[in-house]
């Protein structure tokens, strides 16, 4: 007689320890991985109207924004070579790899310069330039930086927020990215910092000269230059003139140093806020001037620009570009080419599909081509059905 022994039952208290102990996912279908999926077959049949309104959407937006970009108008001239080649007497012809430009009817008249001089030393390149056409308003005057890297990142990080917020920020308070440009001595500098140490200080007049037969000069503004964000951050600073120093590369602009007087507003100096905003390329341009109120009439102008700027030593140039602006901005004909692109490889793609659906059809899932049967393998494997079972294990 076999003798069963009865566990005893568990008492509530352990099955609710075990309960609770549990690791088991919920019974749910997101827990337990049971959501509907689609997993779609690609098939010619089901690719070709893919590609089709693919190429259907790209190709107007990049004809779109070819011609949009082809209808800005500008000129750009280097003029890092100025105080090389520029005569201090008389215009001479600028040669033309400085210059580029871009108008509905071409200029006469090459683009010219001529150096002068005050009494001080300081060089001024006069750039003298015609535009064929009338120009509807807005006008925009930028310089242009190339192989200047505003994107290193040791250069992005030095600077200190409180500061342009107008904080009087103590020495031992200051960002340390600011160094080595953190304080002077016992004062500290002010703004602090690798980007406004460097900030650009070639200076564009800010009317449009009108020469020869042009008798109306075109006036220009650097008012709301910078964006809207930047004018509300830079802020007027608390700091005292005894407490503070410029950055060394302003001494020429300040060679006191600073007093109650001439203590710069960030607020209001926005060709400052135009170049904190660091680039992201190493070529770049940057708003200077503009007129969005009235058109520029054609003509011949001349654009005085104060020689402060060296770009010898970093090997890059410098350049004055006049232009006008469109809905996606300046005259940049990579975006539409790039639409363009996508579109022509969709087209080839389907192309090649169709052709090969018509000459050589498939059927989906076709058990033709599936074979399981394998005769090399079947006659090399030895024959057992003689062997006894014993001998097999």
């Amino acid at each position: 007689m076999l003798w069963f022994r009865k566990r005893p039952a568990k008492d509530s208290q352990s099955n609710e320890s075990l309960t609770a102990k549990s690791r088991k996912p919920p019974n749910t279908a997101f827990r337990q991985q049971r959501l509907k999926a689609w997993q779609p077959i690609l098939s010619p049949q089901s690719v070709l109207p893919l590609l089709i309104l693919i190429s259907a959407i790209f190709a107007p937006i990049g004809v779109a924004l070819i011609i949009t970009a082809n209808n800005v108008q500008n000129l750009t001239v280097d003029y890092s070579h100025c105080e090389d080649l520029a005569n201090l007497e008389t215009f001479t012809t600028i040669p033309t790899k400085y210059t580029k430009f871009h108008f509905k009817r071409k200029a006469s008249v090459q683009p010219t310069w001529k150096l002068s001089e005050n009494n001080e030393g300081e060089l001024t390149c006069q750039l003298q330039f015609e535009v064929p056409v009338n120009l509807k308003k807005s006008i925009y005057i930028y310089y242009r930086l190339t192989n200047f890297f505003q994107n290193h990142r040791k250069y992005v990080q030095s600077l200190d927020i409180d500061q342009l917020k107008g904080k009087a920020v103590p020495d031992d308070s200051l960002n340390d990215d600011c160094n080595p440009l953190k304080s002077e001595g016992e004062k500290v500098i002010y703004p602090c910092g690798l980007i406004a140490n460097s900030l650009f200080n070639d200076t564009f007049t800010s009317v449009l000269k009108g020469v020869n037969n042009t008798e109306t000069d075109y006036e220009l503004s650097n008012k709301n230059i910078a964006w809207h964000a930047d004018r509300k951050r830079y802020k007027k600073t608390m700091y005292n003139a005894s407490d503070i120093v410029p950055p060394p590369n302003w001494a020429k602009a300040y060679p006191s140093g600073y007093t109650d007087d001439n203590i710069p507003d960030l607020s209001q100096w926005e060709e400052l806020q135009v170049w904190m905003r660091t680039a992201g390329l190493p070529k770049f341009y940057k708003l200077a001037l503009k007129n969005e109120t009235a058109s520029l009439p054609k003509g011949t102008y001349r654009m005085d620009i104060a020689l402060n700027y060296p770009v010898r030593m970093f090997g890059g140039s410098k350049s004055f570009v006049l232009t006008t602006n469109s809905i996606i901005g300046g005259r940049n004909m990579s975006l539409g080419v790039v639409y363009l692109i996508v579109a022509g490889i969709s087209i080839l793609f389907g192309i090649i599909f169709l052709v090969k659906l018509i000459i050589q059809p498939r059927k989906l899932g076709d058990h033709s081509f599936l074979n399981f049967d394998d005769a090399t393998e079947s006659e090399s494997r030895p024959n057992t059905s003689d062997i006894p079972l014993r001998e097999i294990l």
